[in-house]
């Protein structure tokens, strides 16, 4: 614990810098609307913001005496602000840019010397009109940039390392399970909530991918009811009026090619009609035997502006999957331990059965503003995600290493509607403004799955023996596919309906050095499994406060709480009560070096009440009598030193443990799916255009997580999983019409692997070793 204080004590007293004036204004168009994504540049200087959803921006850092302010975006003509600083914070007159003009050359140059990393609100979706900095929350923005620097091509491929506390756990091969402050994260896409039971959604390839949004905490502004961990947001490539042609083709370890394209711009000379069209086709091989994926990802979306104020936009998504899945696992005996075996090594046989996935969806958002102040979104998506598959297990292991390998269908059938209106606006009263937020969410989950069919691969007399494989003597079961899945899946239907009303009142006083959120959600929640229905509806308080001790120190707290249905009924027959959770969470957010650099420290406390447990007297049976607590610290920075190195690190302490069993022996046990520390770095230096080295960048990061814990199945812990580190580095150049770039991942060619215990068994599944891609993009 002494560790952990220090590390405390030093990053909060790393904050308080001496500080500087800063600048605080906002960007509107003639018509009075707030323009998100505008460039603020001040001339001279190296600093630089973007503006927010609401056309607020804030410099930081600046010398005392008079700047110039140049503030530009796609569609406007440049603006010029002049101004004077003479104290902590000068409040400068609306800066209004008129239409016109398509380049911004000149900020793309001098944007060079701001972070590519970092990011200063959050996307539209995610419904704040606030900047990072100001929410009463930890909220974690992973750009596009920083992704590309990293040569992160996939959900699956550690995008987690750019969040503190953040992890990956082990997986099936085709969707992102991750887990932050101890528990799960649903996946949401544009706003939506697409998290599908056990198997979904399909992983997104980055191809389609904007930026990532991680957000700590229940987070009851945007989700109805889930785990008080929080969620993670991708946010898709949109229309825009700008054009836009790359094309990238990528070749590494494993056979693995891979192409993409990015198309877009306006299909009208007005910019009324804009599109983008994106596109990836994967193929690879993997470290081990026997294994080949395919992934084809096509995203065609289209924006109409039916007026200054009123736009819609239509996206497709289509992904297809043809992969095995399960076949990553590696069984041993307890005596073994995890490891045991060389890295790629492969427990199945050669023809297993590949896993077919199609999920399309199509997302509509409607956008109107009313006003400067005041607008609505209103958005709707439906998913589709079908699955024909198969699984992977091994019960037992003998002495001498024989088994009996089975394989099991894995078909599964969802749908998913989802959809929200939000209403933003904001007015003042006296010396108090009021930021609202109005919001209706539904959403309705249907969920088929048939695993009721399988066969054993071997048989007694001739069994598979782990540590003397020989392969190619598997016979694989035949499924009766000749019902459909829906009809198939029938027996085993589960659905999840949702909806939820939501009003938050934001007030900004003391000349907007304060705000208080004041906020409630009412959520109602049906859910079917098993031949059971449970119904619930709750009110969850969300109270929050942000305060500016100067302009780039802000300390915050907040109180949330959130609610998960649960499926199945006690002994008595009663409907399982949803599992609750309070979350507490204070910390300090503070820029440095002009603005250039964010770090924070954030503090959290959480119990979740209502777990399941044994039943000690209906052993078959479980009560809601289980509690576990989760409470840690997090460390998070992002941004530039200097006018060349851009810096991620991060840091969390995360103690999860269970603190309410009816088998006192877990009492005290650490729950499984999380590392007790995990700290992330990612360093990537650009060389000036002006010099010999002109275009050139290297990157170097490390990964490390301590006293890890794998996902436990029915309890207990696995003290076997070794603690983790690895590092990746990459080396690019680039000019205005092309891109080349060499990434290399686990330099230090380690057998990293993650597992855990199940039945009589162990199992893990394993990593590559060194291996590297080359990409060569063209911007048209």
């Amino acid at each position: 614990m002494k560790f952990e204080v220090l590390i405390a004590m030093f990053l909060f007293s790393s904050m308080l810098f001496p500080q500087k004036g800063d600048v605080k204004g906002r960007v509107l168009g003639e018509d009075g609307k707030p323009i998100a994504n505008a460039h603020i540049l001040v001339q001279g200087t190296g600093i630089g913001a973007t503006s927010a959803v609401d056309g607020t921006f804030q410099l930081n850092g600046l010398n005392f005496g008079e700047v110039i302010l140049r503030v530009s975006t796609v569609g406007f003509t440049t603006g010029l602000s002049k101004t004077k600083i003479t104290s902590r914070l000068v409040l400068i007159p609306d800066v209004v840019l008129k239409k016109g003009g398509e380049s911004l050359d000149e900020v793309v140059v001098n944007g060079r010397y701001q972070s590519r990393y970092r990011k200063e609100s959050v996307s539209p979706s995610l419904r704040l009109q606030t900047e990072i900095v100001k929410v009463p929350q930890n909220i974690q923005v992973i750009s596009g940039e920083l992704l590309q620097s990293q040569a992160v091509q996939n959900m699956l491929e550690n995008v987690t390392k750019n969040v503190s506390g953040a992890q990956i756990n082990e997986h099936w091969g085709q969707y992102a399970s991750i887990s932050m402050r101890g528990f799960r994260l649903p996946a949401f896409r544009n706003g939506m909530n697409v998290e599908l039971p056990w198997i979904g959604p399909l992983s997104e390839d980055m191809s389609m991918v904007e930026r990532i949004e991680f957000v700590k905490g229940p987070s009851s502004f945007i989700l109805s009811a889930g785990e008080p961990g929080g969620l993670y947001n991708v946010v898709t490539k949109k229309p825009t009026s700008h054009k836009i042609g790359t094309m990238e083709l990528t070749s590494g370890s494993n056979e693995y090619f891979r192409g993409a394209m990015d198309f877009g711009g306006k299909l009208t000379s007005n910019a009324k009609l804009q599109y983008r069209f994106n596109a990836m086709g994967l193929s690879t091989k993997s470290h081990r035997p026997f294994e080949r994926s395919e992934r084809l990802t096509v995203v065609p979306s289209l924006k109409y502006q039916l007026d200054d104020k009123t736009s819609i936009t239509s996206e497709f998504t289509y992904q297809k999957a043809s992969l095995p899945i399960s076949s990553a696992y590696v069984y041993a005996r307890p005596e073994d331990g995890l490891g045991a075996f060389r890295y790629n090594y492969s427990s199945v046989d050669a023809g297993f059965p590949e896993t077919e996935i199609d999920e399309l969806s199509h997302f509509v958002e409607l956008s109107h503003q009313f006003s400067a102040k005041w607008s609505v979104h209103a958005r709707y998506m439906y998913m589709r995600f079908n699955q024909e598959g198969s699984s992977f297990w091994i019960n037992t292991v003998e002495d001498n290493g024989d088994v009996e390998r089975y394989v099991g269908m894995w078909d599964a059938y969802f749908t998913n509607n989802t959809g929200s209106a939000v209403l933003n606006g904001a007015f003042s009263i006296g010396p108090l403004t009021h930021k609202i937020m109005m919001s209706y969410d539904f959403r309705k989950l249907r969920s088929y799955e048939d695993w009721d069919q399988g066969g054993f691969m071997d048989s007694p007399e001739n069994p598979f023996n782990i540590y003397d494989p020989i392969y190619g003597n598997a016979v694989y079961p035949v499924y009766d596919r000749s019902q459909t899945i829906r009809e198939r899946g029938e027996k085993n239907k589960q659905t999840a309906d949702n909806e939820s009303f939501y009003l938050q009142d934001e007030i900004w006083m003391f000349r907007d050095k304060l705000r208080l959120t004041l906020a409630g959600k009412y959520v109602m929640a049906q859910k079917f499994g098993y031949g059971i229905t449970s119904e619930d509806a709750k009110f969850t308080p969300r109270i929050g406060a942000s305060y500016d001790v100067y302009p780039n120190l802000t300390f915050y707290g907040l109180y949330d709480k959130s609610f998960l249905p649960q499926i199945g009924a006690s002994f008595t027959g009663q409907p399982y009560a949803p599992e609750e959770s309070i979350n507490f969470e204070g910390g300090i957010k503070k820029s440095l070096l002009k603005g250039r650099l964010k770090m924070g420290v954030t503090a959290f406390h959480i119990t979740k009440e209502n777990l399941k447990v044994a039943d000690p007297d209906n052993p078959r049976f479980s009560v809601q009598l289980g509690e576990v607590r989760s409470k840690g610290i997090e460390f998070d920075m992002q941004g530039k030193i200097g006018q060349r190195l851009n810096v991620v690190l991060n840091y969390a302490n995360t103690d999860a443990t269970i603190t309410k069993d009816t088998n006192i022996e877990n009492i005290g046990n650490r729950i499984g799916g999380h590392a007790k520390h995990i700290t992330n770095g990612w360093f990537s230096y650009n060389f000036s255009r002006e010099s010999s080295l002109g275009g050139l960048e290297v990157s170097l990061g490390y990964q490390y997580q301590i006293k890890r814990l794998s996902w436990i199945w029915g309890g207990g812990v696995d003290p076997k999983l070794p603690d983790y580190f690895r590092m990746d580095g990459g080396i690019s150049w680039s000019n205005k019409k092309s891109r080349v770039s060499l990434n290399v991942n686990n330099i230090l060619n380690r057998y990293l692997f993650s597992g855990g215990a199940y039945s009589s068994s162990v199992y893990w599944q394993s990593e590559p070793k060194l291996n590297g891609r080359i990409s060569v993009g063209y911007l048209f």
